[in-house]
């Protein structure tokens, strides 16, 4: 007996020691993260705001769509944030207002009119306004691997309504009780008793929060005895007011595929559109009584199972005094009201996935995914609009059973950075990101590069001179033979550089490349972006290796800013939680090409859309409207290539089969449609042609490459780097009838 009695202590006293030591460890680990826990969140990624000022050009139908994705709710008269009423091209906005780095853009009521493509005038009362901007798209965020996202709401913000019926549905008596209810618990137990397993749990909030933030969702009972500890441990160390808008932060109100939606200030936005502080008595009875099952009571895929436990809930707080019966009656009336437009948050996965890789370069996931970074981005939802369409109208049109895909890049090549972008035919399917990822030959694409290594050495080479498009055969290794081929299987005996650019001879951009030597070609392409592993091969002159459009991205946009280097960016500030600038990302650039190389070059490209192999560009292109470009088609038109520039955008689109077979597309009859069609729609400025110093023009004839004069037999304008025009001559003068050509008018007109 005694010894029965000894057994019985040990066992009460290490049971008690356990206790104590579990009651320190649940202690210790609420005390040390539940503050941090109620702020954390992912980083939010914003696209660019949108300036508004006299003279912008900015169609209503475009403003209309930036106010969609934004959220901005239409109504007959404005009354408050977030709304815009809309009379054809007149536009009255109430703002939200936006804290932006360093500067707070103010909520207010402003009208906005325009008149064709501009805007003509923005006033808020009787002011003018010089320069404004919206608040930005939030185009996703960088979530923890398990998706939660949450939007953070201060207590006071929330509506009284909002927080009372929280209350009166789910836990009533929650500012008497230490965390616990024992009344719940025992009714709980009864009911798990009665089914013989763990049915149901009598959870107040504070035991909902710590399931939420610590426990595993498991239905046993030692997790049960766990969340009641930590429960009245929270209890004691925290007051009521800091748990409950930790709950309204936290609580889980759904699923949008792999993103979690926490928090009723995200399921606010998520379900209604609306701001939590906007949102009516029967919105917010709706996401109340989505607690009990997120799942089951999701109003857009069971919406007349939501509808009834709505009204459940406004049942209970007229029942509990939240709101009179009146107002009960009232808010059952009326329908779901829910956003019925596409989520724009989270739809622009290709573009997320290159913010999200160049973050990294810099940031632990840890901290992209809880300390609530915001990132401003030179994303543009008007250009990303207008590239998809383009994408989806040209593909349609060439594929409609979907085995082609394609991937496009755009950037605003002054700055470097990627306004928009395209991963794939499903535009926004989070999916395989081909912009990034998908690496293929580049075809012709590649031979700028050599054109550009030649006419670095003016003595040597100019847009005159005469090469030779001729077979040629070039001894590799094993025995085996390169032999390549025109693309129109002809040969073209002699041509001048720019000519054999224009038509994309391929015989003679070989024998080009060939005798500049295949490190020159290789040290071009690193110098104009390319840094990957590019293949010292002869068949590199024609495009071999393997490249993706962001590649070819980073080669023309070095091109297109006249031989300045500039890093592709689509960050352009990060700033911490607290609003202060962790990191800016300025405009960098480095001259690593000639100017005047580059500026010929540049002509020869112009050259490629008004006579050769890109000409088909002008379909869709004004006849005025200049830009340059290049087409590329690979072996079998297994890819179909174009990249090219106007005035103030670059864009390279790929088309081809992630199967790698046969498109039965060249550059001109795939690519170079969906980059027309875009360009066309979205580009502002034509390409404007300007001679640096140490170059000068001379006209040449066009078979011989000799100097002549102007007006005489097949005579033409062309730019040099001062020095290197052609010594011999045709000895025909000047005449008094010279040609009035696109070419001419390059140079200003009759000017020599």
């Amino acid at each position: 007996m005694i010894r029965t009695r000894h057994i019985l202590l040990k066992l009460f006293i290490t049971a008690l020691v356990a206790g104590c030591l579990l009651l320190i460890y649940l202690d210790a680990k609420i005390t040390s993260t539940f503050v941090d826990k109620m702020w954390e969140v992912p980083a939010k990624v914003y696209a660019r705001p949108l300036e508004l000022f006299s003279g912008a050009r900015l169609g209503a139908d475009d403003l209309a769509y930036e106010l969609e994705v934004l959220g901005y709710r239409k109504v007959t008269h404005t009354t408050g944030p977030g709304q815009v009423a809309r009379n054809r091209d007149r536009f009255e906005i109430y703002t939200r207002g936006f804290t932006f780095p360093g500067e707070r853009e103010a909520a207010r009521r402003v009208l906005v009119e325009l008149r064709g493509q501009r805007v003509q005038t923005i006033s808020a009362g009787n002011q003018g306004i010089d320069l404004m901007r919206l608040d930005p798209v939030q185009i996703g965020g960088i979530y923890p691997l398990h998706g939660e996202d949450r939007v953070l709401v201060r207590l006071e913000d929330v509506p009284a309504t909002l927080r009372d019926g929280l209350l009166a549905t789910e836990d009533h008596r929650f500012y008497d009780h230490w965390g616990i209810s024992l009344i719940g618990i025992a009714r709980a137990a009864w009911s798990n008793l009665r089914s013989g397993q763990v049915v149901a749990g009598g959870s107040t909030i504070t035991q909902q929060l710590v399931k939420n933030y610590y426990l595993t969702p498991e239905r046993t009972i030692v997790r049960k005895v766990t969340e009641v500890l930590m429960a009245i441990l929270l209890d004691l160390h925290y007051e009521k007011d800091q748990i409950l808008e930790s709950y309204i932060n936290e609580v889980y109100l759904g699923q949008e595929g792999r993103r979690s939606v926490h928090g009723f200030a995200l399921a606010a936005r998520h379900y209604f559109d609306t701001p939590l502080g906007q949102l009516d008595l029967p919105q917010q009875a709706l996401l109340i009584g989505m607690i009990k099952g997120p799942s089951l009571y999701n109003p857009k895929r069971n919406p007349e199972r939501a509808l009834a436990r709505r009204n459940v809930v406004l049942g209970e707080m007229a029942q509990l005094g939240v709101i009179t019966e009146a107002q009960a009656q009232a808010a059952k009336a009326k329908p779901l009201g829910l956003n019925s437009k596409h989520q724009i948050q989270g739809t622009f996965p290709a573009y997320l996935d290159l913010v999200r890789r160049q973050l990294r370069q810099e940031y632990r996931d840890e901290d992209l995914t809880t300390l609530g970074l915001s990132i401003f981005t030179p994303f543009d939802p008007l250009l990303q609009r207008q590239i998809e369409r383009s994408t989806t109208t040209v593909l349609d049109q060439l594929n409609k059973g979907g085995e082609l895909e394609s991937a496009s890049v755009v950037t605003r090549f002054d700055s470097g950075e990627v306004a928009a972008l395209v991963g794939g035919r499903q535009v926004r399917y989070a999916g395989f990101n081909r912009a990034l990822d998908a690496r293929r030959p580049a075809g012709s694409l590649l031979k700028p590069a050599v054109y550009l290594a030649a006419l670095e050495q003016p003595r040597k080479y100019s847009l005159a001179t005469v090469l030779v498009d001729a077979p040629m055969k070039v001894a590799g290794p094993g025995g085996t033979t390169w032999e390549p081929r025109n693309y129109d299987r002809k040969v073209h005996g002699d041509v001048l550089l720019y000519r054999a650019l224009a038509n994309s001879y391929n015989l003679a951009t070989a024998r080009l490349g060939m005798d500049l030597g295949l490190g020159s070609i290789v040290d071009m392409l690193h110098r104009l972006g390319i840094e990957g592993y590019i293949p010292e091969v002869p068949a590199l002159t024609l495009g071999a290796g393997e490249y993706s459009p962001m590649d070819m991205t980073a080669m023309y946009q070095t091109i297109a800013a006249g031989g300045f280097r500039i890093p592709l960016r689509s960050i352009r500030e990060v700033v911490d939680a607290q609003g202060s600038a962790l990191k800016r990302y300025p405009l960098e650039y480095d001259r690593t090409v000639s100017l005047q190389a580059t500026n010929l070059l540049t002509y020869a490209l112009r050259s490629v859309v008004r006579e050769g192999t890109g000409r088909g560009a002008y379909r869709y292109l004004p006849a005025d409207f200049d830009v340059a470009g290049k087409t590329g088609t690979t072996n079998d038109g297994r890819d179909s290539w174009f990249a090219g520039f106007s005035g103030d955008l670059l864009a390279v689109t790929w088309i081809g089969r992630d199967d790698n077979g046969s498109t039965g597309l060249t550059g001109s009859s795939g690519a170079l449609k969906v980059w027309a069609h875009f360009m066309a729609a979205a580009s502002e400025r034509p390409l404007g042609y300007r001679m640096p110093d140490g170059m000068e023009t001379a006209w040449i004839e066009e078979h011989t490459g000799y100097l002549t004069g102007k007006g005489c037999p097949d005579s033409r304008l062309l730019p040099f780097i001062s020095g290197s025009e052609p010594r011999q001559s045709t000895n025909c003068a000047a005449r008094s009838t010279g040609i009035k050509d696109w070419f001419q008018s390059l140079f200003g007109g009759d000017d020599e």
